[in-house]
């Protein structure tokens, strides 16, 4: 009985050799399933060398002298291994496992399996072998055996060649099991992130308060699935209402878990603030509320980790319209005053003497003795407080350009619409400013229209 050939059974030509190779190669580089793929490069060696079994064993995850048979051309057995392991045969010894742990590729010319052998049921009927490591990390933690019934039944002609393509499928169904387990892994990821970003919006306001004299909207948008800005409302009793917005550096998951940090500790400050026990809220509450968080976040959150967070924090007044605010290194509320068409920054510095008590104060979690200054501004009817996120002034345009605060300015510039209508300019015009480009940073703001 004449030798069979590892590739091409008769001699053949180059270019029909050339040209199955290219169509082989061509089908296994559109396989998005390592089964299918090492399924469809069997039926292809099979086209060209008249094998009669195909058997693929592998010692991955495995103690020596363990081995697994992960395919059986004969038994059927050709279930995804990385899928259904635990219903593969699993050998304790034998033939297989010392091929296997040799790790050599070899030709066996009298192959005799003792019945004895826990290999026996497999491949005792076969008295020749070709034995291909499949190597991983210089290990051969695969291996394939093409068999024949009669002894010397392989030409080796082209078993050099068998080896390097037989490793190449391997390398290529290794990077798309990688590929299926990254998929997975992203995807488990994503819920995970989901949760988060569901929890993360459950910290924000459900809806705004009703302020008689302040009509209040917001826009929040996160990068990722979760994000580092916040903003909050607090009712602060006697007509106050705190309005906070605070930006952790950096994005995702890490800057979310700060931000319910930040929101758990402005939570118990203004609990403690007003409870009936508590001294009631000074003037210049905003400056201790941050010197409060910036205390507690450098301690135990932000500083250890080498983060930090901008903030502001107003007190607004329903009835005088007094804003009392503080600012750690936050972007300054921008203000259109519709009554003369000015437009002004709160900025630290107290209208009530005009002196600047330390513009644009360092962000919380930075230096534990940190004293945030306080200031005012008296609004009046008409007023257009924006309140922001770098995210909004730093999105970015063709050439790499920045949104800005001209823009912003711009953006609020029409006098004649409520705070809902001044959030939907702004966005639109960044939109356009951004051409629909997915932000690559939170992107926050809170309106409140003076009445």
């Amino acid at each position: 009985m004449p030798r069979v050939s590892l590739r091409y059974g008769a001699e053949a030509a180059w270019q029909d050799r050339l040209a199955f190779v290219v169509n082989m190669m061509r089908e296994s580089s559109q396989a998005t399933d390592p089964n299918a793929l090492i399924k469809a490069y069997s039926e292809k060696i099979r086209e060209v060398s008249a094998f009669e079994a195909f058997i693929a064993i592998s010692r991955r995850g495995l103690q020596e002298p363990q081995v697994m048979i992960t395919r059986n051309s004969n038994t059927g057995i050709d279930t995804d291994p990385w899928v259904n392991r635990d219903s593969l045969p699993l050998l304790e010894s034998g033939i297989l496992s010392e091929l296997i742990y040799a790790g050599e590729a070899r030709i066996i010319d009298d192959l005799c399996v003792p019945e004895s052998d826990p290999a026996y049921p497999y491949i005792g009927q076969y008295r020749s072998a070709i034995v291909t490591p499949v190597f991983d990390g210089g290990v051969a933690l695969n291996m394939n055996l093409v068999l024949s019934s009669q002894p010397d039944g392989f030409d080796p002609e082209h078993f050099p060649e068998q080896v390097w393509t037989t490793n190449l499928f391997g390398r290529a169904t290794s990077t798309l099991v990688l590929q299926r387990q990254l998929k997975a892994a992203y995807e488990k990821l994503d819920k995970e992130l989901q949760t988060v970003a569901r929890i993360q919006r459950s910290l924000l306001p459900d809806k705004l308060p009703g302020i008689p004299s302040l009509d209040l909207a917001a826009y929040y948008e996160t990068s990722a699935r979760a994000g580092g800005d916040y903003y909050d409302v607090f009712n602060l009793g006697d007509g106050r209402w705190g309005i906070f917005m605070a930006d952790v550096c950096g994005h995702g998951t890490p800057a979310a878990v700060l931000m319910a940090i930040t929101h758990s500790l402005a939570h118990a400050f203004h609990f403690r603030a007003g409870h009936p026990d508590a001294a009631a809220i000074e003037h210049h509450c905003p400056a201790r509320f941050m010197t409060y968080l910036n205390a507690n976040l450098e301690a135990r959150y932000a500083g250890p980790n080498g983060t930090f967070v901008t903030a502001f924090f107003g007190i607004f007044n329903e009835r005088t319209r007094l804003l009392t605010y503080a600012n750690a290194g936050h972007p300054p509320p921008r203000v259109k005053r519709c009554s003369d068409g000015t437009t002004f920054v709160l900025d630290n510095i107290d209208e009530s003497n005009a002196s600047p008590s330390k513009p644009n104060d360092l962000p919380l979690g930075i230096m534990a003795e940190t004293h945030y200054n306080a200031a005012t501004a008296q609004l009046e009817p008409g007023d257009q407080v924006v309140i922001y996120t770098d995210g909004i002034t730093e999105a970015r345009g063709q050439g790499n350009q920045l949104f800005g605060t001209e823009r912003l300015d711009k953006s609020i510039e029409n006098c004649g619409i409520d705070a809902g209508g001044l959030i939907s300019t702004i966005m639109a015009d960044v939109e356009t400013f951004t051409d629909n480009e997915p932000a690559d940073d939170d992107r926050t703001i809170l309106v409140g229209k003076v009445r």
